[in-house]
């Protein structure tokens, strides 16, 4: 049975006729959509495109016949939120033209991704059904490739620049995860990449917690069947010399062991030690 939301039962009466699926068909074309997912696209009258690649486009073509690409709404030189806005408006006019609407995103569409949960709240407010189906996201992939378990000493995730622009909390027993490396420091929403000078800021930044020999690791998914991974390790000084692309995300490995706090240790034995 697919999974229903006491959300989604209270919009199943709306008067509308128009709905929205956001869903997200994972990293590695083919290999990762689920069958909701699948279902969504292939029931769907209109679907909507914001992927990784024009190979998975084509894909998702022969699996229904009206896909519309979003990668147009891009452009050098504009603002990355004036393009998503826009693609809002797109996907809001045919569900307000009462479409049955899939919006397919790769990986997972809740995930670095501004425009999906747009368009699921704005249609939500205007009463029309709209929900959000997972994928699995960059970071699933990387706990796989790089063979991490969360659970172990724990994860810290971060964008790149809001890391570097405001002061977080860093934990240096945990690993930390700088998502759109290539993009460190970029504050403007019009660039696709930052220079070797924006990621010397981000050393500096970093090397607050970490010593400059600390090695890290670049990390970027697999996006077709035939390609591998890439996987990267280098010192963390050597940082700015490294080619990178908004799809990469560095991967800083704990650089102290975790501390154990005796007084809670102890706290919790006595708990333990009580009958019953």
């Amino acid at each position: 049975m697919p999974r229903v939301t006491q959300e989604r039962q209270a919009l199943s009466t709306s008067p509308y006729t128009g709905s929205l699926a956001c869903v997200g068909i994972g990293i590695t074309l083919g290999s990762h959509i689920t069958a909701l997912a699948r279902s969504h696209v292939e029931t769907a009258e209109v679907v909507f495109a914001g992927v990784s690649d024009g190979v998975v486009e084509l894909w998702l073509k022969e699996m229904h016949p009206d896909v519309r690409s979003l990668q147009p709404y891009y452009r050098e030189g504009k603002s990355r939120l004036q393009t998503y806005r826009e693609m809002v408006d797109a996907i809001l006019a045919e569900v307000r033209a009462g479409k049955r609407v899939c919006a397919v995103f790769y990986g997972h569409p809740g995930v670095f991704a501004w425009a999906p949960h747009r368009a699921v709240k704005e249609a939500r407010a205007e009463g029309y059904r709209a929900h959000m189906e997972p994928g699995i996201s960059s970071e699933d992939c990387l706990y796989a490739d790089l063979g991490i378990d969360p659970g172990s000493v724990g994860c810290q995730h971060f964008d790149t620049t809001q890391f570097m622009v405001y002061r977080r909390q860093v934990d240096p027993t945990a690993w930390l995860i700088l998502w759109q490396i290539g993009l460190a420091g970029e504050l403007s929403s019009r660039q696709f990449a930052t220079g070797p000078a924006h990621r010397q800021v981000l050393v500096e930044v970093l090397a607050r917690h970490y010593p400059l020999d600390h090695e890290v690791i670049i990390y970027r998914a697999a996006t077709l069947p035939l390609q591998l991974p890439r996987v990267e390790r280098l010192p963390l000084s050597r940082l700015p010399e490294i080619d990178l692309n908004g799809a990469d995300t560095l991967a800083v490995p704990p650089a102290r062991p975790l501390e154990r706090d005796p007084d809670i240790e102890a706290r919790l034995a006595a708990l333990a030690a009580q009958p019953g």
